[in-house]
C-alpha cells in the first residue's frame, strides 16, 4: 500500500450563525420579535431602545397571548384576573355551612382537590390515607350544599348521578338509565334502552332530552388564568373600494446606536475590538428586521391578490394556493415561505386567523378543476348539518354524493379525516331517535 499526498477541491454551504439567526428570526411574531430586540438590548451595549410615543409598555404586554384562530377578538393587552379563587369561596361557603372543625378539614381537602371542571381528582393515595372511602363519600355529599349540584364527582356517572338524585330525586327512571346504561346513550343504541327499561320510543327520547340538560362540568374555576386576546401580525382593511394591508409593528422600539460607546469604534485597543464586533450585531439585527418585513410585505401582496374571494367572503372562498406558488411568484425560496408565514395572526373584517389558513392543497374535481380542502370542509360541514337526522350519511354515502353531484373526488377516508377535523361525530353518532 502507498502512502500518498492528495489535494482535493471541494465547495460546502455553511450555515453562519448570522444566517441560523436570520431564519429564526423571521419565524418569530411581532410579540415575539420585540421580546428578542429586548433580549438584545441587554446583551449589546451598543443598542439603545427608544420606545415609540403613545405606546402600551413592555410590561403591560408581557401577559398577552394570542386565542384560537377563527375568532373576531381584537389586539387587546391581556389582564390578569384578580378575582378571588372560587375554591376559596366555596371552602369560606363550606365554613359558614359546617362550623365543626372535622368536617371543614374533609371539605377542604375535597374543595382543593377539584379539577377545573369540578371533578375530584385525587392523584396518590395520600387522600385515602387521610380520609377512607366512606368519609370521601360523605364528603361528596356535602359538596353538593356547597356547590352545584353534580360537582365532587369522580367520573361523568357519578356527576351525572348526583345531579339527578339531589335535584329531580322523582326521576327514577332517568337514575336508572344513567346507572345501567350510560354507555347505550352514548353509542346512541335507542332500540336497546327501550328495550332494557321496557319503555316506548317517546319515553326514550324524553328521557335522553332530560340528560341533556344535565351539566357534565358543574363547575368551572378560571378565576386565576389570564384572559387571552389576539394580537395581529398583520391587519387587513378595506379602504377606497379595495383591501389594503399594514404590518402590525408600530409599537416596536426604534433600534439606534448607543452614542456613550461610540467613540470606540475608531480606536485600536481591545475595546474596540469588542465594541465593532457588537457593531456588526447591532447592523446584522437591523438588517434582518427589515428583511423579514420586506419578506412578508411581499408575501402579503400576492396573498391579497391570489385570495381576495376570501377576504370578501371568509374561509369558504378560499382557493387551492400551496407555499411553492407563492414561492415562485416572489422568486423566493418555498422554506423562505414557510418561515415567514410561521406563527403570524392576520387580522380581518370578519375574525383573525392563522396566515397559513390562506394557504391549502386542493383537490380534484371530475372536470379536470381544482378546489382547496377548505372548500370542500365547509361543503362537508353544510351538508351533514342538512342529512335527516334519523338515517345520517356515512363517510362513504358522502364521498359518492361528493363525486356524483359535485364532481369532486374524493375517497371515504379523507371524509373522515376532514369530519373529525371539523369534530363532526361518525354516522351512529348523529343519530337521533325517531319516535
Amino acid at each position: 500500500m502507498e502512502i500518498a499526498l492528495q489535494q482535493r477541491q471541494e465547495l460546502n454551504l455553511l450555515m453562519t450563525l448570522e444566517l441560523r439567526q436570520a431564519i429564526e428570526l423571521l419565524q418569530f411574531s411581532t410579540y415575539e420579535l420585540e421580546q428578542y430586540i429586548r433580549q438584545q438590548e441587554l446583551e449589546n451595549p451598543l443598542i439603545e431602545l427608544k420606545e415609540k410615543k403613545d405606546n402600551n409598555s413592555y410590561e403591560e404586554r408581557l401577559n398577552r397571548k394570542t386565542s384560537s384562530f377563527g375568532s373576531s377578538e381584537m389586539p387587546l393587552d391581556a389582564i390578569q384576573g384578580s378575582e378571588k379563587d372560587l375554591r376559596d369561596e366555596m371552602f369560606e361557603h363550606a365554613k359558614f355551612m359546617f362550623p365543626d372543625n372535622e368536617t371543614q378539614k374533609l371539605l377542604s381537602y375535597l374543595i382543593y382537590n377539584l379539577d377545573d371542571n369540578g371533578y375530584l381528582q385525587i392523584h396518590d393515595a395520600d387522600g385515602y390515607l387521610k380520609f377512607d372511602e366512606q368519609e370521601i363519600d360523605k364528603g361528596i355529599q356535602l359538596l353538593q350544599q356547597v356547590g352545584p349540584a353534580g360537582i365532587g364527582a369522580r367520573n361523568l356517572k357519578e356527576c351525572l348521578l348526583l345531579q339527578i338524585t339531589h335535584t329531580y330525586p322523582e326521576n327514577e327512571l332517568a337514575e336508572r338509565l344513567v346507572n345501567d346504561h350510560l354507555q347505550l346513550i352514548a353509542d346512541r343504541k335507542w332500540n336497546a334502552i327501550a328495550s332494557h327499561l321496557n319503555i316506548t320510543m317517546t319515553e326514550v327520547k324524553d328521557l335522553y332530552d332530560f340528560i341533556q340538560t344535565l351539566n357534565p362540568r358543574p363547575c368551572s374555576f378560571t378565576a386565576n388564568s389570564s384572559t387571552e386576546y389576539s394580537t395581529p401580525d398583520i391587519v387587513v382593511e378595506w379602504k377606497n373600494d379595495a383591501f389594503v394591508f399594514h404590518l402590525n409593528d408600530g409599537y416596536l422600539p426604534a433600534i439606534q446606536v448607543n452614542k456613550d460607546y461610540a467613540h470606540y469604534l475608531n480606536a485600536k485597543d481591545d475595546m474596540s475590538k469588542y465594541i465593532n464586533t457588537q457593531y456588526k450585531s447591532y447592523q446584522w439585527l437591523l438588517s434582518s428586521i427589515e428583511q423579514r418585513r420586506n419578506t412578508i410585505i411581499k408575501i402579503m401582496h400576492i396573498l391579497l391578490e391570489q385570495q381576495e374571494a376570501f377576504f370578501k367572503n371568509g374561509p369558504s372562498a378560499l382557493k387551492p394556493l400551496t407555499l411553492k406558488e407563492v414561492a415562485e411568484a416572489i422568486d423566493m425560496h418555498e422554506s423562505t415561505v414557510s418561515r415567514a408565514t410561521t406563527n403570524k395572526v392576520l387580522q380581518t373584517p370578519f375574525g383573525s386567523f392563522d396566515l397559513r389558513i390562506l394557504f391549502t392543497s386542493k383537490l380534484e374535481t371530475t372536470d379536470g378543476n381544482t378546489i382547496s380542502q377548505t372548500t370542500v370542509k365547509t361543503l362537508l360541514e353544510s351538508f351533514i348539518a342538512q342529512e335527516n337526522k334519523f338515517k345520517p350519511y356515512s363517510d362513504q354515502k358522502i364521498a359518492e354524493y361528493f363525486e356524483t353531484e359535485k364532481g369532486i373526488t374524493i375517497s371515504r377516508r379523507t371524509i373522515s379525516k376532514y369530519r373529525e377535523e371539523l369534530r363532526i361525530p361518525p354516522s351512529s353518532k348523529r343519530k337521533e331517535i325517531q319516535v
